[in-house]
């Protein structure tokens, strides 16, 4: 169940609005099912309606009206609360609906139990799975209601009433979520035939270009050059930016004039100060020196992806919360780089992303330098020509999602974990699709059969808990091609395959040898060891001194305690 409050200033307003046709014709037989004193007049069971609405509204602003004498009244003493049922729960009765009503005006303020001096109020009921509460904020003793925080003490009152019921529980928030459009922008939208209404697509364009952005000045002026927004930044008496606020050049009120949103407004972590702390925990990798060779950005993101479920496995929470940030931005910069054929997808998975990026835990960004850094630096790099790279990073950005999942739902933050749930949809979706013609193309030249044995009794040492599995996966073939390549560069195949095994455990893996196979590709980009590296290796292994079993010293009895020095 869920709660809508709204102030006015109009009781008559209102309560017309109440018991008119709605909108959309949406209500049918609307009634009185409760009041502030039981014996209000029911405009939805009288035949002459003028009269019973104006009683009605008199009532409910009497003590408006006297406050407003005493020049004590707010500008807006009209409080509206509407409560929705889930479309799947059972059909409340009047009595039901009746209690429920006066359980949300006791907490939330407006009218506290047995306080003779509470507000009026009273609920009306349109169609089965809803009311509307309309109250006057006017206490008996003329003083405004103490209604701060009604919105969440409503829920928290929902919340029990949904459990004692047996109605369905709504996955609740807590108040970091960017806001909502309102209905009007809907509409708006709807009108001029976008599919989101502008504050959305802000949103998304506001994101995507932090993301991008390796500086203050480079954000601004990304947004500045994308094509249809207005942008305006707002400076110190030192000519520092402060803020900024953007709009869609088409979007205008009705004086003609742009709708402007600021950062803080499209969501909490849009604000420019919080974009410059994000931009500042950032390692952008710096130029190599001739003659050597740079880690590509799209292997330096992919495993830093692999290293967030060990990150969320700590107890620092302030770091884990940076990394789920760091990874909702590399899913806005992915979309911008995937195929046609899956970036709408991408697009969506990174849009579901955005919630489960925000908590009330505060995120120490400099803990996520390095993905962040790498992310960046993708934009600055060649697109790859094929999919092999972007369905490496994905494989990892699976396992990453899924373990951001378990890590919010550990915390109960309900919003987020379905956030991350429903990102897990889109990216499996997206990964299918690219990772397919790979896998099938790579499984197509198998290597002799002596080479596939002795590959099948390296995965056994590397990885014994997982080998069965691992070698009855349809991709076995992708991982035994990718370490005969690997073999091939010059690289030791059994310890490139027990790297790729230790980097991250493969309980998650939908596909145990595909992610192997990603892994050891990557790992095999960097250069084989010499063949004189490859002797001091095995040297080093020969000589290392062996460290024998010592015998155990004889106990000795328990020293008498000594008082520790402070």
């Amino acid at each position: 169940m869920i709660a809508k409050i709204s102030s006015g200033k109009s009781t008559a307003g209102l309560i017309r609005y109440l018991y008119g046709p709605g909108r959309a014709n949406e209500h049918t037989d609307p009634y009185l099912v409760a009041s502030w004193d039981g014996f209000a007049l029911d405009l939805g069971r009288t035949d002459d309606t003028a009269a019973t609405k104006k009683l009605l509204v008199a009532d409910l602003d009497l003590r408006a009206q006297q406050a407003r004498r005493l020049g004590r009244a707010p500008k807006q003493h009209v409080w509206h609360c509407s409560l929705r049922a889930a479309p799947g729960d059972r059909i409340l009765d009047d009595a039901e609906w009746a209690d429920i009503a006066r359980r949300v005006v006791t907490a939330t303020g407006i009218a506290p139990t047995d306080d003779p001096d509470g507000c009026r109020w009273v609920a009306v009921r349109h169609a089965d799975d809803h009311i509307h509460i309309a109250a006057t904020k006017i206490r008996g003793d003329l003083r405004t209601a103490r209604h701060w925080n009604d919105y969440l003490t409503a829920d928290r009152e929902l919340a029990a009433i949904e459990k004692e019921y047996g109605l369905s529980q709504v996955v609740r928030g807590d108040r970091t979520a960017a806001k909502r459009p309102t209905r009007a922008e809907q509409e708006k939208a709807h009108r001029a035939g976008h599919d989101k209404p502008a504050r959305a697509r802000l949103r998304t364009l506001v994101r995507t270009a932090a993301a991008a952005a390796t500086n203050t000045e480079e954000f601004l002026a990304l947004l500045t050059r994308t094509n249809g927004v207005l942008v305006e930044v707002l400076h110190f008496p030192s000519a520092e930016p402060r803020g900024y606020k953007v709009a869609l050049e088409h979007d205008t009120n009705a004086e003609g004039e742009p709708v402007w949103f600021s950062g803080s407004t499209l969501s909490p972590d849009l604000s420019l100060p919080k974009i410059q702390s994000r931009l500042a925990a950032a390692d952008i990798p710096a130029d190599i020196p001739n003659g050597h060779l740079r880690p590509h950005p799209w292997h330096q993101a992919t495993a830093a992806t692999e290293r967030i479920p060990h990150h969320l496995g700590r107890p620092d929470a302030e770091a884990a919360q940076a990394h789920l940030a760091a990874l909702g931005e590399a899913l806005d910069v992915v979309a911008l780089t995937a195929p046609p054929d899956i970036r709408s997808e991408l697009r969506s998975a990174a849009s579901a992303f955005e919630r489960a990026t925000r908590s009330r835990i505060h995120a120490e960004h400099h803990h996520a330098r390095a993905l962040r850094g790498a992310v960046k630096a993708i934009l600055r790099e060649p697109s790859p020509k094929d999919g092999a790279l972007l369905a490496m990073f994905l494989d990892a950005a699976l396992l990453a999602v899924i373990a951001a999942a378990r890590w919010h739902d550990q915390r109960q933050h309900n919003q987020q974990t379905a956030a991350a749930h429903q990102t897990l949809l889109h990216l499996q979706g997206a990964y299918e699709r690219i990772s397919y013609g790979h896998v099938l193309a790579a499984g197509q030249h198998r290597p002799p059969r002596r080479v596939a044995v002795r590959y099948a009794q390296l995965i056994r040492q590397a990885a014994p808990a997982h080998a069965d599995h691992i070698l009855a996966d349809p991709a076995t073939d992708a991982l035994t091609n990718a370490l005969a390549a690997a073999e091939t560069a010059g690289h030791d195949p059994g310890r490139l395959l027990q790297q790729a095994a230790d980097e991250r455990a493969l309980d998650d893996a939908r596909s145990p040898a595909r992610t192997l196979a990603w892994r050891v590709q990557r790992l095999s980009q960097r250069p084989a060891p010499s063949r004189q590296a490859q002797a001091a290796q095995a040297r080093s292994s020969v000589l290392r001194p062996v460290t024998h079993p010592q015998p155990a010293a004889p106990a000795r009895p328990a020293a008498a305690s000594q008082p520790r020095r402070r």
